[in-house]
């Protein structure tokens, strides 16, 4: 098992894995959103063991595409954010994204 978390993004207008993407994770404090990790994802369009130890726990999180640093300054949409809630945090996680130039999709996957 790879960490708490991991993203696979996938360029489905290219039909391959979305190297590059700078991705953010954060945490939802006391009414805010807190920065928890951020990496980039590697050739085959992944980030995993990123998540610091002690940093995840029964919560609500957000991951944040850069997806502009990938698509390009014009695109569409320039960054996707994905909140989603853990009740479980002592599994794994892995909540990918479907990307194109004019649509993303996303779901959890395992």
């Amino acid at each position: 098992m790879t960490g708490p978390l991991s993203t696979h993004v996938l360029d489905t207008g290219r039909g391959r894995p979305a190297e590059g993407v700078p991705v953010r994770l954060e945490r939802m404090t006391g009414g805010a959103w807190r920065p928890v990790a951020s990496g980039t994802t590697d050739a085959d369009g992944r980030l995993r063991d990123w998540v610091p130890a002690g940093e995840w726990r029964a919560d609500t999180y957000r991951l944040v595409f850069d997806t502009a640093a990938y698509l390009g300054a014009g695109a569409f949409f320039p960054e996707v954010a994905v909140v989603f809630a853990i009740a479980e945090p002592d599994r794994h996680h892995h909540v990918p994204l479907l990307l194109s130039p004019f649509g993303y999709t996303t779901y959890r996957g395992s």
